[in-house]
């Protein structure tokens, strides 16, 4: 069910309002891509907070003017989302970074300088999607999966 300022899930309650207006932006695109309710809502949460984290004051400016999301504005669905949603996410190196991929996918979601700070994004990845998270080491070769199913 798509939300709006006004009706929204109790876990975005005690969010800042210019978090929960992106949380809900983003929520209600991943669910026109076929998530449940109780994996795009984390994963909303969670990728709202790292865009205000990183967005720049202008970027946060002109989203604050945007209009307020509702429960009709229309997102294009992505043909690929059924299957990025179940596919393992892997943490890869190529060209001097680690990155966060999930199988399938074009590009990475995060690289980082550091394998440990990789494993880390990978694993809250994982446990939203609630799939395999496998790890390679530097040569390419697989070093460990793990689970993170119900």
């Amino acid at each position: 069910m798509p939300w709006n300022m006004n009706d929204y899930p109790t876990s975005m309650k005690n969010l800042a309002p210019l978090i929960r207006k992106k949380a809900i932006d983003i929520g209600n695109a991943l669910l026109v891509d076929g998530y449940p309710d109780d994996r795009a809502i984390p994963i909303a949460i969670s990728q709202a907070e790292k865009w205000y984290q990183e967005a720049s004051a202008a970027d946060k400016k002109a989203f604050e003017q945007e209009a307020n999301p509702t429960k009709q504005d229309s997102h294009k669905q992505d043909k690929h989302a059924g299957k990025l949603l179940t596919a393992a996410v892997n943490v890869k190196y190529k060209d001097g970074q680690w990155l966060v991929i999930s199988d399938s996918a074009e590009k990475a979601s995060n690289t980082f300088t550091h394998k440990q700070e990789a494993v880390e994004r990978a694993q809250e990845i994982a446990r939203n999607k609630q799939t395999k998270l496998k790890i390679y080491k530097q040569d390419g070769t697989l070093q460990e999966t793990k689970e993170y199913t119900e």
